[in-house]
């Protein structure tokens, strides 16, 4: 008896499995989930002339990473005399170079340090397929050989290398760094470190509904990866009641204020299912540099608990600005965020 109980508990099981299966093929065949593109208003920003007039220091190079070429901008310090300290810099989610990092990468050389920006694979002006695929592991990977590039350069000394990540892979520098011994220090811009507390505040502006349907997308996206068949995308940001990854105003906002022309406001929906076990605060510990973290106090995006943030401080410098986490990048804000990793910088390079 207790044997056939446990035969008919064990088929339940089965059945349902399959069951989840059959609805998620099926799921990446049945059309009617396509979702429509979002139009992102490109705000006209001081901030942005540099995209139209490249500086002369700034050098088009590339590097490479499993056979796909990467795209980067190298910027070299005047008058070089002798091998200078590299800043590797890389973009939030969804983001490219274009997108307000030259305002940051100036800054730094003119004090005398080189820069490496660059575009993750699948991204901006790097190859890679399908286009606009964000996966963690990828995007790690491609810090790496930024890091391997840039020790390689004549103009750079290898053992002063530091790590410069905003937003979404403002915790990439920290897991690197855990790793290789031999990065110098890490700065982590409004970064995303505590995925429960931004979790939490998701869940509690825009509701489970919203959760569940990106699931779906998700799950769409990846069947349909398995089948070789084009990729499911959903746009980054869309303005409140729409459907998109980040359906918040101070999101659509910011975006378009630091958007390129070029932007393509759309991302592979299966992040959504991919991203889960990604703990940079766990390798903090690990790190033996030196690491900034910049909080913005009233982050919409990349909230950071004060548990969380206890524990970061055991291993890291922690400074606070009471903005959002799209004002960092403009204005006195800007000029603020920037003189402090300045200041950071030359104490640790």
């Amino acid at each position: 008896m207790i044997l056939q109980i446990i035969g008919l508990i064990i088929g339940i099981l089965i059945g349902l499995f399959v069951l989840e299966l059959a609805i998620v093929a099926i799921m990446a065949f049945v059309p009617g989930f396509s979702v429509p593109k979002q139009h992102l208003v490109i705000a006209q920003q001081e901030t942005k002339e540099v995209d139209a007039k490249p500086p002369q220091s700034r050098k088009n190079v590339t590097f490479q990473v499993k056979g796909t070429s990467l795209s980067a901008w190298l910027y070299l310090p005047e008058n070089l005399s002798a091998p200078v300290p590299c800043i590797i810099m890389g973009h939030g989610f969804g983001g490219t170079k274009d997108m307000i990092m030259e305002s940051y990468a100036l800054r730094y050389q003119e004090a005398g340090f080189a820069v490496l920006a660059f575009d993750y694979r699948h991204f901006g002006e790097s190859e890679g397929e399908p286009r606009q695929l964000l996966l963690i592991p990828y995007q790690l990977e491609d810090y790496s050989a930024a890091i391997e590039y840039a020790r390689g350069l004549k103009e750079i000394d290898p053992a002063r290398i530091a790590l410069w990540g905003t937003s979404a892979s403002g915790g990439y520098g920290i897991v690197i760094a855990a790793k290789d011994k031999n990065i110098a220090c890490v700065v982590a811009q409004c970064p995303g470190l505590d995925s429960r507390a931004s979790n939490k505040m998701f869940l509690k502006k825009l509701g489970i509904g919203h959760i569940l349907r990106l699931v779906v997308h998700g799950q769409r996206d990846m069947m349909r990866s398995r089948f070789g068949l084009s990729p499911h995308k959903i746009p980054i940001v869309g303005k409140p009641g729409s459907f998109a990854f980040f359906p918040i105003s101070d999101a659509y906002d910011g975006y378009g204020k630091l958007a390129s022309e070029n932007f393509i406001n759309e991302v592979c929906a299966r992040i959504i299912l991919r991203s889960h076990g990604y703990k940079p605060v766990e390798h903090a510990r690990n790190a033996h540099c030196p690491i900034l973290i910049q909080i913005c106090d009233n982050d919409s995006l990349a909230p950071i608990s004060p548990e969380t943030e206890k524990e970061l401080r055991k291993y890291a410098e922690v400074k606070h600005y009471s903005i959002g986490h799209f004002d960092i990048y403009i204005g006195d804000n800007f000029e603020i965020s920037v003189s402090d990793q300045l200041d950071f910088f030359k104490k640790h390079l």
